[in-house]
């Protein structure tokens, strides 16, 4: 969360002819820390629950599995000129990547000039030591690096930027419109994320044995993508219900099956009656 600042210089390969591009000269995310020394670590359990929720139901339908990356609290390098400045965003979404760096290997940070594709969303969480730098109220002097809204907004320029606080349970939603970002009004505390063809909204329930409001996403239809364990939920009371189904079809075909022996039987009755012996 606090603003980087470049401890130490780092020493940059000689420039060749015809010059290489910055993915091969550049630092990977092998050699840059994936850790920031003065980061406390996580504030609290909210600041894990919500991003594992956000990952549980971000699946953008015009993307296969393997064709995007989300990441919680990973360092984001964003620019080639200083290559150890860094944002260390609550959660973010990237689309059209590989899932794996590479396509072989987890990511330690993700490195702009090795990815080449900025993120596509942005969430922050609200804390009382970073709120003026989430909603863009923070001024930095010369030598200083950008800002995280700047890093956000003008050079990364990522489309959708939200914040949440656990607080007050309000959530900002901010789009990228021409030079920078607009807040994006809306009633229902809604987002429309139309490349990912998903939404992202407040939901009101328990998750983690918590009940409260939660950031989620949601689909076309406005339906809140089930998390891996609602989906396991659902998934058993559609086989109790199947279960259910075929118990009640089979106890009607007993009590048809004792109905027609019965009916059999008073046939059988009433024929003795009349003398007449039924054949068996």
């Amino acid at each position: 969360m606090s603003i980087n600042k470049l401890v130490e210089p780092l020493r940059l390969p000689p420039q060749t002819d015809p010059p290489r591009s910055p993915r091969e000269t550049l630092p990977t995310m092998y050699d840059l820390p994936s850790e920031d020394p003065e980061e406390d670590g996580l504030p609290d359990e909210f600041h894990d629950y919500q991003p594992q929720l956000l990952r549980d139901t971000f699946h953008p339908p015009r993307y296969a599995p393997d064709r995007f990356f989300v990441a919680t609290d990973m360092n984001l390098y964003y620019t080639v000129h200083h290559p150890l400045w860094h944002k260390r965003p609550d959660w973010f979404a990237v689309l059209g990547v590989p899932r794996l760096y590479d396509g072989h290997d987890l990511r330690m940070s993700y490195v702009m000039w090795q990815e080449g594709v900025a993120p596509y969303l942005v969430v922050e969480l609200l804390s009382l030591g970073t709120e003026q730098d989430d909603l863009g109220r923070t001024q930095r002097t010369e030598d200083e690096p950008p800002t995280k809204w700047e890093v956000y907004e003008q050079i990364l320029r990522v489309p959708y930027y939200v914040v949440f606080s656990r607080y007050t349970d309000e959530v900002r939603y901010f789009a990228l419109n021409g030079g920078g970002y607009r807040p994006v009004q809306s009633d229902d505390q809604r987002l429309w994320l139309p490349e990912a063809d998903l939404g992202l909204g407040l939901w009101s329930g328990v998750y983690q044995g918590m009940e409260r409001q939660w950031l989620r996403f949601y689909d076309a239809h406005g339906l809140w993508i089930p998390t891996p364990v609602e989906q396991e939920r659902q998934w058993a009371e559609r086989e109790r219900q199947r279960a259910e189904q075929a118990r009640q079809r089979a106890e009607q075909a007993q009590q048809q099956a004792a109905q027609e022996r019965q009916r059999a039987e008073r046939l059988i009755a009433q024929l003795k009656a009349l003398g007449i012996e039924p054949e068996t």
